[in-house]
């Protein structure tokens, strides 16, 4: 469905309160954790880097971004000697989780708009965040503006059945409309997308795809041995939700 620019915005920013919502409670639960969390972050962040390395070496002088660092992003322990961090919550993050997110420069910005000069970063990482955005198409075309040609690209999302595309964009349309009722997973992100959705945002792009993956036939199997709590594990067996779609690109 197609949303006017306000409620695009509206729910972006209902999308963010929750998010920081969750991360202050969150934080709460992980103090005499730290170890713990920093040790899965620099196992998420390595196996981010093999990917790309991969494809073409990673200098140890490149510059590198994450576009929606988040509290727990791959930046902080990627390992290269240039990084920053770009996220809405950047401040309220930094305050939070002290402890990591002080091992990179972070930045309080939106995606749509980075505040960026055009081809300024060899490695742009961007991990599971644009259906929590005001515009995820806006978003890909930021990733691609500022990398430089043969700069790679590491991006992930979301996918899921058309079931929930459409579940989403009812929800969005009551909430637009000012029914205060809300179902946690549609508040917490802008949109819900397909696979074929997910893949459209590279069309017409400077970008060259070296791998695209998704697992949704893993997403599938992993509803079925779940045990059945509530109609929405039920809904899970038949409708796919939570695969992930996964893209290395470089610049051209």
């Amino acid at each position: 469905m197609i949303w006017g620019e306000a409620t695009r915005k509206r729910l972006a920013e209902r999308a963010l309160e929750r998010q920081l919502a969750y991360q202050q409670r969150k934080a709460e639960h992980v103090r005499g954790r730290e170890e713990e969390i920093i040790t899965a972050m620099m196992r998420s962040s390595t196996n981010v880097r093999e990917k790309l390395e991969m494809f073409r070496p990673i200098k140890a002088d490149a510059r590198v971004v994450e576009v929606g660092s988040g509290a727990h992003g791959l930046i902080f322990y990627f390992g290269a000697e240039h990084r920053i961090g770009v996220d809405p919550l950047a401040v309220s993050y930094g305050s939070l989780f002290p402890r990591w997110q002080r091992r990179a420069q972070t930045i309080a910005a939106v995606g749509e708009s980075l505040p960026f000069a055009d081809q300024s970063f060899d490695v742009v990482l961007c991990d599971n965040v644009v259906d929590h955005a005001e515009s995820p198409r806006k978003i890909v075309g930021e990733l691609a503006r500022i990398l430089v040609p043969g700069g790679l690209l590491y991006f992930t999302v979301n996918i899921h059945h058309q079931f929930y595309a459409f579940a989403a964009g009812m929800h969005s349309s009551w909430r637009a409309a000012g029914v205060p009722y809300e179902v946690g997973p549609f508040a917490d992100h802008t949109t819900h997308l397909t696979l074929a959705a997910a893949r459209s945002l590279f069309h017409n792009l400077p970008l060259q795809l070296l791998s695209a993956n998704s697992n949704i036939d893993e997403a599938r199997a992993r509803a079925r041995k779940l045990p059945v709590r509530h109609m929405g594990d039920r809904l899970k067996r038949v409708f796919f939700k939570n695969a992930l779609y996964e893209v290395v690109a470089q610049r051209v």
